[in-house]
């Protein structure tokens, strides 16, 4: 399907696939246009944007090895806990068989 674009009074006419506007469609609450939604997308992929994170950590002294450290505590912590629950549960299960 080929796109035309027509502009008229500060408004651009696009053409899009059946299931293009169909998904706006779905999206547009009554009181939006379809403009509303796609600048909704617009601000949510901007706000959402992983790529303007990047370096902002570079000058933060940040311990990895304690992080590290601290994080294979708490999964072994987690990871017993879960163990522990499910020893419980099977006692649980063949107490009341």
């Amino acid at each position: 399907m080929s796109t035309h674009t027509y502009t008229h009074m500060g408004s651009i006419n696009i053409s899009l696939k059946r299931e293009a506007y169909e998904f706006l469609k779905a999206l547009r609450a009554n009181d939006k246009s379809f403009s509303d939604v796609v600048l909704e997308f617009k601000n949510r992929r901007a706000t959402n944007d992983v790529m303007k994170l990047f370096g902002a950590l570079k000058n933060v002294k940040i311990d990895w090895k304690t992080k590290e450290s601290r994080m294979k505590a708490f999964r072994e912590s987690f990871n017993k806990h879960v163990a522990e629950t499910r020893r419980k549960m099977e006692q649980l299960r063949n107490d009341r068989a």
